[in-house]
């Protein structure tokens, strides 16, 4: 695998984990259903390479990189948890003021020390990673400091409590993870008295209802499914300890959950505003363009995505508005449920993979397939990955139910139609996230491996869906068309939204109309994606990241395959994975060669 050098934002990972942003931030996440256990008997044999994170320290860069991550990990022990630093496991971060400060200190001092590096010391490859990490600094400290998310938004806080990965990832055995998770529950009572001092009131009411889902949601889940996953634990010891922590972690997130609805939340108050969210794009993608033109790259992909839908709805419901075109696609429900469809979904996807010569797929591994946990319903679907210092476990593809609350219309809409969730399960898994991490995972670079940025990992994703559909999925039918221009429009409007909402003064109501009828989305999606455009404000890193990919693709092709850029795809796929998930106009430069690191659309 080529590479000219060496990721919840700055890094997908590494915000979900320390509370910058949701998880996959995201990356595709106030609900109660009773939640089945993963299952484990997918094959996942180990990687070959025996030390796939070892650094060279012997080297300037391999011994100021060393230090670097056994320094950062301490401060942030979600990131570390789930990149597979198991030493770490039960720990939360410290909220403090002080906790906070020292974790915008730490990532201060690490950019002054990576930039005093002596030039002459460093390989190309050393001074690409120093770059890619400063871009990754920098794009937390804007989270931590011009954001001022710890004190402004409960989405900081949600992924970084969130203990999936003692309950899904298989790291040990149960009884280990059931003693990491008392753990873990017996940290949660200080770090719910952080969080109550930290977050400055009222809040918006977008705000309000996700704090109140998660924090709430953790509430239930201790003493509900976290219970049920350790139920085969014998020993009675380690069970009335169980029941104990969380009992009183339960007492804790509750109590947080009734304090942040005890003052009546805001209409507005979610806005960056045009600065921040110009510094935001800068900062954490190294996007710097002004906003007006970015804008205009948002409006006309959308009417590229209109227009293609009007043309594939002449051919699958001619005479029906755009609207109900949409509509009669997501009618089509999977007869056996949307989890057990995406399950078959998967082979058919990985078999298209293979057989066009689409992109390498490395190793075996497979994505398990489950409904998500009740505290994590704020999108459809979203992936849990292992990090790259675990050892052959399975990553879970989640999948939401309706929320129990809307009335039945509204429920059944929400349920995706049949090729709507193929392109869902070519986003997550094949080949989108899954794929983007085994490549990572695999990556020259331990940056490339740990730090996997929003825009990178969810463009490539987003990027995907449009990529199989003219590659030959489903042999260019009508309805599959429409099934990925549903997705492809639902991201053109949390772009719009983005802007919308942080720049330009546009209202949660506004931004549910923009869904419903410019994008064509049910009520449910658009209410949930309305409201989370308010605390997830780098959600139009989906359209943003896809449009550089496919510009870079454009381009990068027609140098090295001018007679027959399509040929060149696969080439072209395998070396963008290779770099890991760094901002993605720094590829841009390492594949084009360019002088400069610049965006191009």
């Amino acid at each position: 695998m080529k590479i000219h050098g060496l990721m919840m934002a700055a890094s997908l990972v590494a915000l979900a984990a320390t509370g910058c942003t949701s998880k996959m931030a995201g990356q595709e996440p106030d609900l109660y259903v009773e939640l089945p256990a993963p299952t484990t008997d997918v094959p996942t044999p180990p990687r070959i390479d025996a030390d796939p994170m070892a650094i060279d320290t012997s080297t300037a860069w391999g011994a100021y990189l060393s230090d670097f991550l056994e320094s950062y990990f301490p401060v942030n022990p979600g990131f570390a948890i789930y990149q597979g630093r198991h030493e770490f496991d039960g720990q939360l971060p410290d909220w403090s003021p002080s906790g906070l400060q020292l974790a915008i200190d730490q990532r201060q001092q690490a950019i002054a020390a990576a930039e005093a590096l002596d030039d002459a010391d460093l390989s190309d490859n050393d001074k690409y990673e120093r770059s890619y990490l400063i871009h990754v600094l920098q794009g937390e400290l804007f989270w931590l400091t011009e954001a001022d998310w710890p004190h402004k938004n409960p989405s900081f806080y949600v992924g970084a409590l969130d203990p999936n990965v003692y309950i899904a990832r298989p790291y040990a055995d149960a009884e280990t993870r059931m003693k990491a998770f008392i753990k873990y529950a017996k940290a949660v009572p200080a770090a719910a008295k952080q969080i109550e001092a930290n977050l400055q009131m009222p809040l918006p009411e977008t705000y309000l209802k996700y704090g109140q889902a998660g924090f709430g949601g953790f509430a239930e889940y201790y003493g509900g499914d976290a219970k049920a996953a350790f139920a085969d634990v014998k020993d009675e010891a380690l069970q009335a300890e169980f029941d104990a922590a969380t009992a009183e972690a339960a007492v804790a997130m509750q109590a947080l959950s009734d304090h942040i609805g005890s003052v009546p939340a805001t209409k507005d108050g979610y806005a960056l505003g045009a600065g921040k969210f110009s510094d935001m794009v800068r900062l954490t993608e190294a996007v710097d363009i002004p906003l007006a033109e970015l804008k205009a790259i948002g409006e006309a992909d959308l009417k590229r995505n209109q227009d293609a839908l009007k043309e594939a709805c002449t051919a699958y419901a001619p005479g029906l508005s755009l609207g109900d075109c949409m509509a009669k696609m997501g009618a089509n429900k999977p007869e056996i449920g949307p989890v057990e469809e995406a399950r078959d979904q998967l082979p058919e996807l990985r078999a298209f993979i293979e057989a066009n010569n689409i992109v390498t797929i490395p190793g075996t591994e497979q994505a398990l397939v489950e409904e998500s946990p009740p505290y994590n319903r704020q999108n459809s679907a979203y992936i849990d990955i292992p990090g790259p210092y675990e050892k052959g476990l399975p990553s879970v593809y989640y999948i939401s139910p309706p929320d129990p609350s809307w009335d039945e219309e509204t429920r059944n809409a929400y349920v995706p139609g049949k090729e709507d969730l193929l392109f869902t399960s070519v986003h997550e898994v094949w080949p989108g996230h899954f794929l983007n991490f085994l490549h990572s995972n695999r990556s020259e670079s331990v940056l490339g491996k740990l730090f996997v940025g929003y825009a990178f990992a969810e463009g490539w994703a987003h990027y995907a869906e449009e990529m199989m559909y003219d590659a030959g999925l489903h042999d260019g039918d009508a309805e599959t068309h429409v099934g990925q221009l549903s997705n492809a429009l639902l991201r053109d409007c949390r772009y719009l939204s983005a802007i919308g909402l942080h720049a330009e003064g546009m209202t949660v109501e506004e931004s549910y109309n923009l869904f419903r009828n410019e994008c064509y989305q049910d009520p449910g999606n658009a209410t949930q994606q309305a409201a989370r455009g308010t605390y997830d404000p780098a959600y139009l890193n989906y359209t943003m990241g896809k449009l550089m990919i496919r510009k870079l693709r454009e381009d990068w092709t027609a140098k090295h395959f001018p007679d027959d850029p399509r040929a060149g795809w696969q080439a072209f796929h395998d070396e963008f994975l290779s770099y890991g998930g760094p901002p993605i106009p720094l590829v841009r430069k390492e594949m084009m060669e360019e002088p400069e690191v610049k965006a191009v659309f």
